[in-house]
This record gives C-alpha cells, structure tokens and sequence, in this order.
C-alpha cells in the first residue's frame, strides 16, 4: 500500500457489553445480527447473491467468490459476517469480516478485517443505503468491546463502505484511508473503426510484431469458457504463467497450494455459472500468452495474465491483449478492467483508473486513538524523515 491520508478524532466515551453470536441491534429500523458459522454464511448465499445484483453487481462481491477465497486462504476463519435487515427480514445490507488476533506496533490488536487479499482485486460492503447500513453497523460493532480496528481493503473509490466511514467520522471515531491501487481500465467501443487505445498505444509496432509471430508459423487465439477440457487448459495457461519472472519472484499461481486451489475452483465454478473466459495465444501448438479472466455483468475482468519470455521479442502479451480486445467488442462487451495497479504495460490501452483504497476504523479508545496515530502520523512522520536524511537524497 502506499500513500495515506489520516482523520484523528477527540476520544468520546461509550457504555460497551459482551456481545453473544446472536446479538442483535435495532438501528433506524433495521436489525443487525452476526453470522459466526460458515454454515451460515453458506445459508445466505441466494440472499446474498440477490441483494449484490440489486446494489453493485460485481463478480467479487458474489457469494460463491468470497466462498471459494474463503476455502482456499483461510479455512479456519474466526467469521464475523454483518448483515441487515428490515423490520419485514428483507436483507438490505451485508458485510463480511473476520477476525484476526494479531499485533500491530508490539501491541496484540483484535482486528476485524475482510476477507481478500490481492487475488480477489476489490472488496465492498454490500448495502441498499450505505449511509444508513454504515451507521447501522458500526452502533453494532460499537457495542462490542472485543475488537480494536475494523480494516476493509481494496474499497473502490464511490463503493458502500464509504458509507461505513462516513458513520465512523460523525461518531468522531479514529480513521483513516490507504491508497492501495490505481486499476486501469479501458471502455470498448461498439466497433473498433477509429479506436485509438491508450497513450502508449502503438499499433504499427503490434502489427511488425504480428507479422514476425506469423512468420514462425500459423498462430490462433484460443477461447475457453466452458468445462471441456478445462483442466487441461488450465494446466498449460499456469505454466506459461509460472515461465518468468512471476517464477523467479515466487509469485506464479502453481507455486501456492493456496493460491492454486483458488483459480481452478473460481475456473470450474465459473465455467458452470457461464462467465468463464480464458484465452490463450497460440504459436501453432504452443500457447506463448494466457490470459485467466472473466466475462461477467458487461465487462471483461483481466485478473492473471502470463506469457512465455522465449518470445518476449514479440510482445506475446501485448498480441494477447490486443486480440482480447477485438474479441470482446465483438461480444458486446463495454470494458476491459485490467484490475491491480498501474503498470507500463497497461498504459498501453488506457489512462482511466479506478482507485482503490484501504479503510481502517480504530476503536475509540485510548489504545485505538495510539494505533491510528502510529499509523497515520508517527510511522509516516519517521519514514520521511529516514528518506530526508539517507545518503542517496
């Protein structure tokens, strides 16, 4: 994460209790109540898959992803599952936390925090009125005296959980933000007659490049979507992903059990659900990049891209992406979200971002006003101090 801004508060006293895994609060009409088990969240998920295409339907927020993170990165987690709903038991707001005994500053710190990590790009609470859900869930929370920070990563700029720290502001509760990423995106147009890419966009150097791949041989984009052959599929796209650099990093997706175990079972359910789309540049019989992504609500969402370094001189990648475009904009796709932070790369397509930040929402108490201001004042404060005084500046 990198770049910060904080907003410190004057502590404010609250009468806290315990609470129970069935506890409760009426808040502007609407009941809070906690799931703990995952047999319970696993019960809410055609509420839940419902109340995300009625707010902000995105692949990430669905049920069956968070289900799918959950089962291969934390397997054991301690849930803490928010969910809403009207006097009638219509759900109008959800959000999913954990919580983790951790420690932060050499202070052991109860941290109530979402459930993502890089893999699952963006994260939000889900509500109907954020505003009204955020102040809701946060009187909940308040009333439990068992956790010192809420953190939530990766909330897209505009997204409901602003609704969350909106509340946590007019209670004069420490807080703060992180930017955590600036993700590209390009809007496709109906047709690519007069289509001009992005900044960088050079297609003369693609088409040499193209021209030089076919010179080696016939070469072909290859579509999967479905579950035939699909593990094989998979198989060779993570190895030509593990190839490179990825591999020398430690960082390619068949080098994690954990993070294996995530993309194929997001391929299978996918496929089954029907926004499964993988795509493959092929050389003849050899696949020279691979693109795992996923066709969902009008756009395509690039989430791991991976190409052979034997033919970095042909810009395999760049080939790939630009053939994934034409493709989706025959499909009537209406964008490409490149996902994770800016890279030269993808400024080749777009300058449109869309920033993501990290929520942090401290306790109010004398421990929690200390955290917030380690990190959003004291820790800051000392690294610009370091980078002022070290011998290269």
């Amino acid at each position: 994460m990198s770049g910060s801004t904080g907003l410190l508060r004057p502590p404010q006293t609250h009468l806290f209790f315990q609470a129970s895994e069935e506890a409760s609060a009426l808040t502007g009409a609407l009941r809070v109540a906690e799931v703990r088990e995952l047999s319970g969240f696993d019960a809410l998920a055609p509420e839940w898959n419902a109340l995300v295409a009625r707010t902000d339907d995105q692949v990430f927020y669905r049920h069956e992803f968070l289900r799918c993170w959950l089962t291969h990165f934390d397997p054991r987690a301690a849930l803490r599952v928010l969910t809403a709903r009207e006097p009638g038991g219509r759900l109008v707001a959800a959000l999913a936390l954990r919580e983790e005994r951790t420690t932060q500053f050499g202070l052991p710190v109860r941290v109530l925090s979402s459930p993502s990590n890089p893999h699952s790009c963006r994260f939000d609470m889900l509500a109907e009125e954020p505003s009204r859900a955020g102040e809701a869930f946060l009187a909940h929370l308040e009333k439990d005296p068992d956790w010192n920070l809420l953190r939530i990563a990766d909330v897209p700029d505009g997204g409901a959980a602003w609704g969350l720290l909106r509340a946590a502001e007019a209670r004069n509760m420490p807080m703060g933000t992180w930017l955590s990423a600036r993700s590209p995106y390009v809007t496709l147009p109906p047709t690519l007659e007069g289509w001009r890419g992005g900044p960088a966009y050079n297609p003369k150097a693609l088409r040499r490049r193209r021209r030089r791949l076919q010179e080696r041989g016939p070469s072909s984009l290859v579509h999967v979507s479905s579950r035939e052959g699909l593990e094989d599929w998979l198989a060779d796209g993570f190895a030509v992903e593990r190839s490179g650099w990825k591999a020398r990093r430690g960082t390619a997706i068949s080098q994690d059990p954990r993070t294996l175990g995530f993309y194929s079972e997001l391929a299978r359910l996918a496929a089954d659900a029907g926004y499964l789309s993988l795509y493959y540049l092929r050389l003849e019989d050899k696949t020279l990049a691979f693109q795992f992504g996923l066709n969902y609500g009008g756009r395509y969402l690039a989430l791991k891209p991976g190409y052979d370094e034997a033919y970095a001189q042909l810009s395999p990648g760049q080939l790939l992406t630009e053939s994934m475009i034409h493709d989706c904009v025959s499909r009537g796709l209406t964008e490409l979200d490149l996902l994770g932070d800016e890279t030269p790369f993808k400024s080749e397509w777009t300058d449109q971002v869309r920033v993501h930040r990290w929520m942090f929402v401290f306790r109010d108490t004398l421990m929690g006003r200390a955290l917030c201001s380690a990190k959003f004042r004291w820790i800051p404060a000392a690294r610009r101090m370091v980078k002022r005084w070290s011998p290269t500046h």
